[in-house]
């Protein structure tokens, strides 16, 4: 069989080739085995130390890998699943989308939690103790799930009460308004995408503007005030690249009536952009720069590549050895 320039269906419908879809799932597939490994080996770090168990900072970042794991690879099922079955099941649609936008939201709600808390432990370093403690952390962890759920669970509710049972039997093109229909949860959305928008990029302002103030008057030298800058601004890229998702659609539609024609090329460029090169910069923040994690990090690595060397080793290596 020779495979020609017959379109597959793809993230909107219509338009792929069948090397162009493979490609594209290719890369998607690569990068979230890649992230996978590398969240798992951050996971595995933090949890066979107790030096972290007592570090709201730490804990705050493994709440945050845990989560962009999830979402990873709930939206790249999601993406694998539009190219293979086109359509699925509105009722497994329902879970897949409301984990992938609790998750989404998640993230950057949690960064301005990590923000304040490098708020406290810079600037008011003699309270950090009080007000950072290991259970308020958790309570706070509870709050980012509150604040992310809260807003857009409604949508279920909302098309339970206006669709019939026999529509969650259906099958759709697995896109959020294909199942939460109702026009006024458009409005919804919007309303509180601009909510969580301002609030985060206030927090990310001020919180990093008094760190940034407060770095340069305690450093006395210049190395420690030149890390403490590029930390910062990593923290705010990162940060800035998450809040994408709340201005993705908006943003979308615009480029797509610049470039008609182009639809899906730009939607799969905005979701390498808003839903996984983000997920790239917290291993680089915490696992690299961060001295102490990097640390454990390393001890992790080598404890790994010993036992692996165990493992290759034979009988008969053992034998040989010992001879």
């Amino acid at each position: 069989l020779s495979v020609g320039p017959s379109p597959t269906r793809g993230i909107v419908g219509v338009g792929d080739t069948f090397t162009t879809a493979f490609v594209k799932n290719l890369i998607v597939v690569l990068v979230w085995i890649t992230l996978s490994y590398i969240n798992g080996t951050l996971v595995v770090t933090f949890f066979r130390h107790q030096i972290f168990y007592d570090d709201p900072r730490y804990i705050l970042f493994i709440h945050m890998v845990i989560n962009d794991a999830i979402q990873l690879t709930v939206t790249i099922m999601l993406f694998v699943l539009s190219y293979i079955f086109y359509k699925i099941n509105v009722s497994f649609c329902c879970v897949f989308l409301l984990v992938a936008v609790f998750t989404t939201r998640n993230t950057p709600v949690n960064l301005a939690s990590m923000a304040i808390e490098r708020y406290i432990a810079i600037c008011e370093p003699l309270r950090y103790t009080q007000i950072c403690t290991v259970r308020r952390t958790y309570i706070v962890i509870g709050l980012i799930w509150f604040i992310s759920v809260a807003p857009d669970i409604t949508d279920l509710f909302v098309t339970l009460a206006t669709e019939s049972l026999s529509f969650f039997h259906e099958s759709v093109f697995c896109l959020r308004q294909n199942v939460f229909k109702d026009p006024i949860l458009v409005y919804k959305r919007q309303a509180f995408d601009i909510i969580y928008f301002s609030c985060v990029f206030l927090t990310l302002v001020i919180t990093y503007l008094k760190i940034l103030f407060a770095a340069r008057a305690l450093s006395t030298e210049k190395t420690s005030a030149r890390k403490a800058r590029n930390t910062i601004l990593l923290h705010g890229v990162q940060l800035a690249m998450c809040m994408l998702s709340y201005i993705s659609p908006s943003v979308e539609i615009v480029l797509h009536i610049i470039f008609p024609g182009q639809i899906l090329e730009l939607r799969y460029a905005n979701y390498l952009t808003v839903y996984i090169l983000p997920r790239f910069l917290s291993p680089i923040i915490y696992g690299v720069r961060d001295t102490k994690f990097r640390k454990y990090l390393k001890m992790q690595l080598l404890t790994d590549r010993g036992r692996n060397r165990e493992k290759k080793v034979t009988p008969e290596d053992k034998d040989d050895s010992i001879k």
